[in-house]
């Protein structure tokens, strides 16, 4: 009995993080909560001097609240990385806890794909909303990222894999989520916006080690 309850406890250990193609397929949260999130496992061993981040969502809230896109915690700094939508103003990028703000005039309701990246030696931060790049800016140059991150989906850490809030709470669907430790070209986002295979070494949706916590529905992805 003893080594049959030692069996069950390590394959769901395993489970846990277990590794999965997601394909077409994205992340549902159907309503405003403080506990419901996923959990990505990242295999990193260095802190990151660069990166860049692709993703789709799709969501109602755009105009009514703010609401987190993407949530990388270290036990030094809850906002190591932050993409986060704010009312009234648009995306808000943020690295090591210094924030810079990307203006979107126009509020649609449709799926969305961004593309976010940094580096640095120079500080230089470009975010790109369907395709399409908005003006470079700079921060935290000389800065590096911590490696021991705990990753959210669906809510903001305001402290290291907690102390969410619902008010800031992802309601909808995101997708196609995908990280590298290294600035891609306009050539590669571009590809990757159109849908092009390109690996990524960090977060790699085609084999995707992830928690579900609370409310969380995997389904079909609404986006071509």
């Amino acid at each position: 009995m003893e080594k049959l309850l030692c069996f069950l406890v390590l394959t769901s250990l395993s489970h846990a993080f277990g590794q999965t193609d997601m394909s077409r397929k994205a992340f549902v949260f159907p309503k405003e909560s403080d506990t419901s999130y996923v959990s990505l496992k990242a295999p990193l061993t260095k802190p990151l001097k660069a990166f860049t981040v692709c993703l789709h969502f799709y969501t109602e809230l755009s105009s009514t609240r703010g609401y987190s896109i993407f949530s990388y915690a270290t036990k030094r700094q809850d906002n190591e990385i932050l993409i986060f939508w704010s009312k009234g103003i648009g995306y808000s990028f943020t690295v090591g806890g210094s924030e810079i703000l990307f203006e979107v005039p126009e509020v649609t309701v449709a799926p969305v794909h961004i593309c976010t990246s940094w580096e640095s030696a120079s500080g230089i931060v470009e975010f790109w909303v369907d395709g399409k790049p908005r003006v470079r800016k700079s921060l935290k140059k000389g800065y590096t990222v911590g490696a021991e991150a705990s990753i959210i989906l669906g809510q903001e850490q305001d402290s290291f894999g907690g102390n969410f809030e619902e008010s800031q709470s992802l309601v909808g669907d995101i997708g196609n989520v995908n990280m590298w430790d290294f600035v891609l070209s306009p050539d590669e986002i571009n590809t990757i916006y159109l849908g092009g295979p390109f690996s990524p070494n960090v977060l790699n949706w085609r084999a995707l080690k992830y928690e579900v916590r609370g409310e969380v529905f995997t389904k079909p992805q609404l986006w071509p």
